[in-house]
């Protein structure tokens, strides 16, 4: 075991109206999508939840190794969020390889390929690269971790991946990146875009 997912999915979803995690798209819950992702590329990863976490969590078909945490501080920000995953990360892990539960296009292959490169990377961040643009998911070494504890807010990687920008490895895996779902109008236009 040397990559962990951590999937963030705290959020309260208050531009939805509802948890949107449970939103439905192409007949499953948002965050469904993720999970299965993450469930088809990795053998080992962590689900933060957080808002209405116990709502969540039946909504969904989570695998069995999969360890759910709740983030009692989820209010504060995603920034949280990604310490408590980090709280509940294996020893032997060398990195995590963070998920954004409200994106739920993200590719297995994309989760794959970062995961793979991290393995012979001397980067501490990687990044998924659509056709040039940086984008998630993103991978962080075990070296990198302890700057996630001066993180505040909504920042999340964003923070460490500023603090570490001249080592960042872009790992190129083709296609769009996958887009954040924030409010009615954003599910609206994907649901729109797959009727198409």
């Amino acid at each position: 075991m040397s990559v962990t997912g951590i999937i963030l999915a705290a959020g309260r979803g208050s531009r939805m109206g509802a948890p949107k995690q449970l939103l439905l798209l192409d007949g499953r819950p948002l965050l469904q999508h993720v999970v299965d992702a993450a469930a088809a590329a990795l053998d080992d990863a962590v689900m933060v939840l957080g808002h209405e976490a116990e709502a969540v969590i039946a909504g969904l078909a989570v695998p069995a190794w999969v360890r759910v945490v709740v983030n009692p501080d989820h209010a504060q920000g995603q920034s949280t969020s990604l310490r408590a995953g980090l709280d509940h990360v294996p020893e032997g892990a060398r990195a995590v390889v963070v998920l954004l539960g409200d994106q739920p296009g993200i590719r297995v292959d994309a989760i794959r390929a970062v995961v793979a490169a991290e393995a012979t990377s001397d980067a501490p961040i990687l990044r998924a690269a659509y056709r040039g643009r940086a984008s998630h998911p993103v991978v962080l070494a075990r070296e990198i971790w302890p700057g996630a504890e001066a993180l505040r807010g909504d920042a999340g990687a964003r923070s460490l991946i500023t603090a570490h920008a001249g080592r960042v490895e872009l790992v190129e895996v083709g296609g769009d990146p996958p887009e954040d779902v924030d409010t009615p109008e954003d599910l609206a236009r994907l649901l729109s875009r797959r009727a198409g």
